[in-house]
């Protein structure tokens, strides 16, 4: 049955190999199911349904991948669109959690339609590379950021904006964390990220900043408080139009980009450049994007980390069939991962946020026309504190420089629209 499936024999694998990529994979990237309810939660969500619908959410996507595309790239509620779900629409703008789940269905739904279509290349091709590399780096900032504003190291300062924040003992107990994912990233230590959350719980239950549960184990919260409570009407009003179309490009870029690098690690990449299934696989990210924001969470995502499941023989989607396993498993284990304190989650945002900013080496900032638009998307993400604002400003700058320097010909025509679109989103949202 599982040849059948999974063809192991074409692939040059086997079941235990996969098993153990699968495994890996978890490992890698198990420190969601601690980190996005953390940053969701301050929407006002009920942490505990959020931490059921991050398990939820990451199995089916991972299943869903696994089955439909027979691939080992897991699937989970993207770092950064998490960060732009709760603290650019719900915080920043001032909407409601409900509507902003209402946003991640359209966007999902019109991210469906574009691959169904064939449309996804076009968009693809509209954006520059540099652009591409700006809005992945940008992200990182951001991510960052908040991981430092989570783990108290930088506070709000009136006469400059922002400060460093009191040497509290959670601060020094989140820096410590963060020096042992640093030591064992550096050493290549898998599930670095996930060892430091549960080490930096730990300091905290020794030193008293953190309450252990009554029990380890136990039936997992419902998602009730959280399940089909997206608001989609209220998405749909033009203001929130920006923000849709941020999700479905980062989303669209973010997918690919994991879905090219993860294929060449794989073997996966045909002579020709075309890469194996990849339609079959953003359609399993657009459908886990949509059924992820009905059950209540932030846009699912392919996950970098599956890399590490692929570099320990992963090759199929049996790989992917161990990791949503080992997610489901987590399911009884809420009331353990339901203690961990936010400046134990505080260093993986912050580290997440490196390995997102550091191909802006690969950008070529010597060249103006495409330097100036890719560091302000970098820097007004940040600064603004949206994703969508930087994009919004990043777009434009690129239009217009390259106009200032003559070569308009060269800016794609749905690039056009989306700076029109950009401009409409920096008026409405300058103007309340």
């Amino acid at each position: 049955m599982l040849e059948r499936l999974f063809k192991l024999k074409d692939h040059g694998t086997t079941p235990a190999r996969e098993l153990a990529a699968g495994v890996t994979t978890f490992l890698t990237m198990g420190y969601i199911i601690f980190v996005n309810p953390n940053i969701l939660s301050v929407t006002g969500m009920d942490k505990g349904a959020l931490i059921t619908v991050t398990i939820l959410a990451s199995a089916l996507g991972t299943v869903l991948a696994g089955l439909w595309a027979n691939v080992p790239f897991a699937m989970a509620p993207g770092m950064g669109l998490n960060a732009f779900f709760a603290y650019t629409l719900v915080l920043g703008q001032g909407i409601t959690w409900q509507t902003a789940l209402g946003v991640v269905v359209v966007s999902g739904v019109l991210f469906f339609m574009l691959t169904l279509l064939g449309v996804r290349r076009y968009v693809i091709a509209a954006i520059p590379l540099e652009m591409r590399l700006a809005i992945a780096a940008g992200i990182g900032l951001f991510i960052t950021f908040i991981g430092l504003q989570g783990l108290g190291l930088i506070v709000n300062n009136d006469a400059v904006l922002v400060g460093l924040g009191p040497l509290s003992r959670p601060v020094l107990l989140g820096l410590a964390g963060l020096v042992l994912i640093v030591v064992l990233e550096l050493r290549k230590v898998r599930g670095a990220i996930l060892i430091g959350i549960v080490f930096t719980t730990v300091l905290g239950i020794l030193f008293q900043e953190v309450t252990l549960p009554g029990s380890v184990v136990g039936m997992p919260p419902g998602p009730a408080p959280i399940l089909l409570k997206m608001d989609v009407m209220g998405a749909l009003k033009w203001g929130l139009w920006g923000s849709v179309f941020s999700f479905m490009f980062v989303d669209l870029f973010d997918s690919v980009g994991t879905i090219v690098a993860c294929s060449y690690e794989a073997g996966m990449v045909r002579e020709d450049g075309r890469i194996e299934r990849i339609d079959r696989v953003l359609e399993a990210d657009a459908v886990a994007t949509i059924a992820g924001a009905l059950m209540g969470t932030s846009t699912t995502t392919t996950y970098i980390e599956s890399g590490a499941g692929i570099a320990a023989g992963g090759r199929t989607g049996l790989a992917n069939m161990a990791t949503g396993v080992l997610f489901l498993v987590a399911l009884f284990l809420t009331p353990l991962i339901g203690i961990v304190p936010g400046f134990a989650t505080a260093p993986a945002l912050i580290i997440v946020g490196v390995y997102m900013f550091r191909n802006v080496g690969d950008i070529e900032f010597r060249r103006l026309e495409t330097g100036i638009p890719a560091f302000l998307t970098i820097i007004l993400m940040p600064l603004t504190y949206s994703i969508s604002m930087g994009l919004a400003f990043g777009f434009v700058a690129y239009i217009v420089a390259m106009m200032a320097v003559g070569k308009t010909r060269e800016v794609h025509p749905f690039l056009w629209a989306i700076g029109w679109l950009s401009v409409l989103d920096i008026v409405l949202t300058g103007r309340g």
